[in-house]
């Protein structure tokens, strides 16, 4: 293994500084994949990554699986690891957190760098496979790190902590977008829900007559208080009279001129009353003084 950072400085660069430092240099490789690595750096460490990709490599050939061709996109920022047909970005190794990158000489098409992972904080060995490009790869990683570091000297250190704020805000702004997606599918389902639940059975309009909280239905000035007709259809009979007679104070029963009549009275209450109304028309008698009824007649 070889690392491309202790390229001697009296070998130029392959690329221009602005083809790194405004745009980015692609390259076509297979990717083996990445795996977990304890350290860092180190060559051993990468052998052993390299040996156990190429393992899982041969696997998936004898199950029938091809190995992805990925494209790489270097720059002063980091290295893109993009599908070559959608441009959809699979891993966004950032620079500053690359820690390691070589080529295999033994084997002229391995390339390798270590990166360290945003989430987990763990240093991950990407291994790919180029038939022609391998060493060349290395070597314009390792030109974007000394661009990158004579940019950082220039700033004065600012320009590193700018690119990890704008990273940080962006990976905010990914969460907020995925966030929203979620909340507006939450709203269209509820919104669906509230409407089924508005709409009756059938699409019927629903004909029961609206009662209050005590399940009465309200009064209506504009309604007549007509007794309703009975199931057969017959006029409705007359309220019926309390069978028991409410007396008054004295025992009496209440006198009710409706439904009072002659024949109401005893034979012998009867008779004194016919009495009374004879004595009326002739004069009465009270304890000896005689009345006229004639208002032309004195009295005696």
């Amino acid at each position: 293994m070889n690392r491309a950072f202790n390229r001697k400085k009296d070998k130029s660069w392959m690329h221009t500084p602005e083809a790194l430092a405004k745009h980015f240099i692609a390259y076509n490789a297979k990717f083996l994949g990445h795996t977990e690595v304890d350290q860092p750096k180190g060559t051993e460490v990468v052998r052993d990554a390299v040996r156990k990709l190429k393992f899982q490599k041969h696997i998936k050939k004898s199950e029938g699986q091809k190995i992805p061709k990925m494209e790489l996109q270097i720059s002063i920022y980091g290295v893109k690891i993009l599908d070559p047909k959608s441009k959809e970005v699979q891993h966004n190794c950032q620079l500053h957190r690359i820690s390691f990158c070589a080529d295999d000489k033994t084997d002229k098409r391995i390339f390798t760098f270590i990166c360290k992972d945003s989430e987990s904080n763990k240093h991950l060995c990407y291994v790919f496979d180029s038939e022609k490009c391998a060493e060349e790869i290395t070597l314009t990683i390792g030109q974007a790190f000394d661009l990158a570091y004579k940019k950082f000297l220039e700033s004065g250190g600012k320009d590193v902590e700018t690119r990890k704020q704008i990273g940080g805000l962006q990976k905010r702004i990914q969460d907020l977008e995925a966030e929203n997606s979620e909340l507006k599918k939450q709203l269209q389902v509820l919104e669906e829900q509230l409407m089924i639940a508005q709409v009756p059975p059938g699409n019927s309009i629903s004909s029961k007559t609206p009662t209050d909280i005590f399940d009465m239905v309200p009064f209506s000035p504009m309604t007549p208080l007509v007794p309703l007709p009975a199931s057969n259809g017959s006029a409705p009979p007359p309220p019926a009279r309390p069978t028991e007679i409410r007396r008054d104070l004295f025992g009496a029963e209440p006198f009710d001129p409706f439904t009072c009549g002659a024949a109401d009275f005893p034979p012998d209450i009867q008779s004194k009353l016919d009495e009374m109304q004879e004595g009326f028309k002739m004069g009465l008698t009270v304890e000896g003084t005689v009345f006229s009824l004639d208002p032309l007649e004195g009295h005696c």
